[in-house]
């Protein structure tokens, strides 16, 4: 997993609430067992016409979100299942980072597990941004993973919230059984210190 700092990009708003993991990926992509390959499933019931041809209504499929790398969409992102291949598409898709105003809890577990940001603002910055975008589609934000802010284009800074060991983990781009392992020493010299009793039989 790749250190996460700062990501500074272009951003496309999805304004719908209630998006669950069956519709960011459908059930029949499931069968693979790795990221590779995902993006071409991420809301692809949304993403394309009954013949198959892209949707051009879809914001993800007009020209001006190409290379868009934040997300933008409504509240309880990610709800439904527990599939951790809805924040794999969406990272194989080429987001970075997630941005709403309330995620379902696993999804936002399984996405911080990857290194996919997700964000939480409050419901009135999400209502300006949506209107910053209908403005601007080439518009573009920076998250500050340090300092747990996100840069608005006329240049607030609005703050977010995320928990200690998941920072940690993103910033130093390590997964959990990563932290583990690099925290080997210090556990080999505690185990080292404190000697298991031994067992007397009889």
């Amino acid at each position: 997993m790749e250190p996460i700092s700062t990501i500074t990009g272009k951003a496309v708003v999805l304004p719908v609430e209630n998006i669950d993991t069956d519709q960011i990926i459908p059930a029949r992509f499931l069968k693979v067992t790795d990221k590779s390959g995902l993006a071409a499933g991420l809301f692809e019931a949304w993403r394309y016409l009954p013949d198959g041809a892209p949707n051009p209504d879809f914001p993800l499929n007009r020209p001006e979100a190409a290379g868009a790398t934040i997300l933008i969409s409504g509240r309880n992102f990610g709800c439904g299942s527990s599939r951790e291949h809805a924040p794999w598409a969406l990272q194989d898709y080429g987001f970075r980072a997630v941005i709403a105003p309330s995620f379902a809890d696993i999804f936002r577990s399984n996405a911080l597990k990857i290194g996919l940001l997700p964000v939480t603002i409050e419901q009135a910055i999400y209502d300006e941004l949506v209107a910053m975008y209908a403005n601007d589609p080439q518009m573009a934000l920076s998250i500050d993973l340090a300092a747990q802010t996100v840069t608005l284009p006329d240049g607030r800074q609005v703050n977010f919230p995320i928990d200690a060991f998941s920072k940690y983990c993103l910033l130093h781009g390590v997964d959990q059984l990563g932290f583990l392992l690099n925290q080997a020493e210090a556990i080999t010299a505690y185990e080292a210190s404190h000697p298991q009793p031994v067992k007397t039989t009889g």
